[in-house]
């Protein structure tokens, strides 16, 4: 038998064949009448059931056997005394564990339980097995609670019932249980007392289901080991953790009452592991909106599909990721996988490339590289029997067959699986890329996703990517982006922070550093606030990238407050598949206002402000520029507005509603007005005034709209008489229109005030 030891103390009393004389017949205390000396009683050494046992004949009411050891009782110990008896001969009697109890003073303590149940003999010769707890708590089992006053108890059994029968006693056990009561002791349920075993192969499953239909309000306690879970479990209570579990990667596990990552860190003791665990059940779950990571740092080693831990290819209940870091760890699943095939493509389909070989190899999620293919255009789609894919935005090349390259970078949270996502919102995360990887894709479909408060730190090529429309709606609240290429040359730089396809992003107060983009923007209805971007370097009148690129022409949207330094902003066409106007509505529909601008040791041809149409015809309907702030540091700008006309110009002959006013201009040579006011001199007597418009007009416009004359002082002929006549104006003068005549009846000299308009403004 084993042997019971608790602080040092031996608990287990001797075998009878040690000798009979430390067995009592009564109390067991020191000099009582032992069984060495009692006639009724006899050393057995070879029963065939025990081995050796003591043979007892009971011949008074009550027979007892008490060892005379003195057994420690202390607060908070269990112990389970266990004797096996069989009857041998004569009347059957009833056997029970009994005790005598003591205090520190000897003194035997009244008034408390000392015997544990009663059994009773019911035939000859078979083994009967009977044990009490005794213990100083009322827990479940315990058959004797005794108070803190009891020091110390002699244990044995008590015969009962009729007399004359004999009987046979094996060794009596005495155990230390304490470690059974202690999860109970603290409100715990201990799932090892339901049968899970923790070897990390067994389904512990059904025990765990067991110890929580026990628990009522009580904690769970899972103990060291590894427990195996096959299939989804749902805990509502409290529960901790010392082993770890491990589950199929589609099981989800909902720790309804431990619900952020250290509770899931500590069920599965890997971070990444519980990451993804956490976020499974935030989708599965209906009893919490947020997954908090309690500021923790999750370190991954690859892309997170989160399609295939939510389960579901579209949800719409708002859910939260919040509070933590996210670090990309250095491993070969950040790869970018990039792939090269002949499509036909179609501006009668403008968002779709055809007759694609091995289209299964071109990665849901890619973005496309070829001429006449704009930035940021993603495959958002694919069908495989058809050799086809969808793309985020048409192509503005024409139609024709051609070779493609398809990249697609990894990203730390991948929603490209959803069709539709909704209402998920991501807080104070800062997503630690260290150039490795990419941040976060967005699905191919939804609307109103939120990023509040985050760090993108210097991912590898993109912080946000759109390949549909899940960015409809798409807020981006005071975030930091910083880019893994600062120490490069702007002009040199890739990365971009985000890009939009669908409408009404909300950009606001964020701080870009050093991308190549801040934000390149299609869809329209866009308001973009308060936003600090600067893409600067330390070489000498080098050139920059733009800033903000809008896509859509005519965008609805409104650039307020922002900073802008080192870059620009640029309006382009690129995502249309027909880019030379034909019909609607042209470039326009843009208000920049109360805007600093600023630029450092740039080139004089630097612009803060650019079209870059991509076919002819096109024109600005629309564009206020007011209460902006335009200032050069070392060095000076020829003007903060131009046209780019790689591919083609504007029809200044279309300029409706082009305002440039209230603006303030440092560093600047010429800066751009409409209205603008002409001061003109004339000093000789002519009866038409070449009045030019110095290079103010936007754009290099024409001078289309003479909205008022007014003379500053009289008109005199040449006799030095006054003149009352009133002139007329003849507008788009000079050989790029940007003159006005002002026409007199006869020849006159003065001075004249002539506001001048690039527009027609109706």
């Amino acid at each position: 038998m084993n042997l019971a030891v608790t602080q040092g103390l031996a608990l287990m009393p001797p075998p009878f064949s040690a000798g009979l004389d430390v067995w009592s017949q009564t109390t067991g205390r020191p000099d009582t009448p032992t069984y060495d000396e009692a006639a009724f009683a006899a050393f057995v050494p070879t029963d065939p059931d025990f081995g050796s046992s003591l043979e007892i004949q009971k011949l008074s009411a009550t027979t007892r056997l008490r060892w005379m050891g003195e057994v420690p009782i202390h607060p908070g110990r269990y112990l389970r005394i266990r004797a096996r008896v069989k009857a041998v001969s004569g009347v059957l009697p009833d056997v029970a564990i009994a005790a005598w109890a003591g205090n520190e003073f000897n003194q035997q303590v009244s008034g408390i339980t000392t015997t544990g149940p009663v059994t009773t003999l019911e035939d000859y010769g078979t083994v009967v097995e009977m044990s009490a707890i005794v213990g100083t708590g009322a827990r479940p089992g315990v058959d004797m609670v005794w108070p803190v006053e009891v020091a110390f108890a002699h244990f044995g059994i008590d015969l009962t019932g009729p007399t004359g029968g004999v009987v046979r006693v094996d060794d009596i056990v005495i155990e230390d249980i304490t470690a059974l009561y202690a999860s109970d002791l603290l409100g715990l349920v201990d799932v090892r007392d339901f049968g899970a075993v923790g070897d990390g192969a067994t389904d512990d499953r059904p025990a765990f289901v067991a110890a929580m239909d026990a628990a009522g309000s009580r904690h769970l306690l899972v103990p060291d080991g590894e427990y195996r879970i096959e299939s989804d479990l749902t805990v509502p209570m409290p529960v901790a953790f010392r082993g770890t579990l491990s589950m199929p990667d589609t099981a989800v596990l909902i720790l309804q009452r431990n619900f952020d990552f250290p509770g899931y860190e500590a069920a599965f003791g890997d971070g990444e592991t519980a990451f993804r665990k956490g976020v499974q059940a935030l989708f599965a779950t209906n009893q919490h909106t947020t997954f908090d990571l309690k500021g923790r740092r999750v370190a991954l080693g690859g892309p997170v599909d989160m399609r295939a831990l939510a389960g579901t290819d579209s949800y719409s209940v708002r859910r939260l990721i919040v509070n933590g870091q996210i670090d990309a760890q250095d491993t070969s699943d950040w790869d970018t996988q990039t792939v090269t095939r002949t499509a036909t493509y179609s501006v009668g389909n403008p968002v779709r490339l055809d007759d694609i070989d091995n289209v299964a190899g071109v990665p849901v999620g890619a973005r496309v590289t070829g001429v006449g293919v704009g930035r940021e255009v993603y495959v958002r789609d694919r069908n495989t029997g058809a050799d086809r894919i969808t793309l985020s935005q048409p192509l503005h090349g024409g139609s024709g067959t051609q070779n493609f390259t398809f990249e697609r970078y990894q990203y730390m949270l991948d929603f490209s699986g959803f069709s539709g996502l909704r209402n998920f919102e991501m807080h104070d995360i800062e997503f630690r890329c260290r150039g490795r990887c990419s941040s976060v894709m967005l699905p191919e479909g939804g609307r109103i996703l939120r990023f509040m408060n985050c760090e993108f730190d210097r991912p590898r090529d993109r912080a946000i990517t759109s390949i549909g429309t899940a960015c409809q709606g798409l807020w981006v609240d005071n975030c930091q982006f910083r880019s893994s290429q600062q120490p490069l040359p702007a002009e040199d730089r890739t990365v971009i922070a985000f890009n939009v396809n669908g409408n009404d992003a909300k950009i606001r107060n964020n701080r870009a550093s050093l991308w190549a983009h801040f934000g390149v923007m299609n869809g329209s209805g866009h308001v973009i606030i308060g936003n600090h971007f600067f893409g600067g370097d330390n070489l000498s009148q080098a050139p920059r990238q733009a800033g903000l690129i809008l896509t859509a022409g005519n965008v609805k949207t409104t650039v307020t407050g922002n900073y802008i330094d080192n870059s620009f902003i640029e309006m382009s066409n690129e995502h249309s598949p027909e880019p030379a106007f034909t019909s609607g509505f042209s470039f326009g529909g843009l208000t920049i206002t109360g805007n600093i601008f600023t630029c450092n040791d740039v080139a004089p041809w630097f612009n803060w402000i650019v079209f870059r149409p991509l076919g002819p015809g096109q024109f600005i309907q629309g564009l206020q520029v007011s209460g902006n702030v335009f200032r050069t540091i070392n060095g000076r700008i020829d003007r903060v507005d131009a046209v780019d006309t790689t591919f083609a110009g504007l029809d200044f002959g279309r300029f409706r509603n082009v305002i440039f006013e209230n603006n303030a201009y440092n560093g600047v040579d010429f800066p751009a007005e409409s209205p603008g006011v002409i001061i003109h001199d004339q000093n000789s007597a002519s009866s038409t005034w070449t009045i030019g418009t110095g290079n103010k007009l936007p754009f290099g416009g024409r001078a289309r709209t003479v909205s008022s004359v007014v003379m500053e002082g009289p008109a005199r002929d040449s006799s030095d008489a006054i003149r009352h006549d009133m002139p007329y104006v003849q507008t788009t003068q000079g050989a790029n229109g940007d003159q006005v005549h002002l026409r007199w009846p006869q020849a006159v000299r003065g001075r004249a005030l002539l506001t001048v308009r690039v527009d027609r403004p109706l």
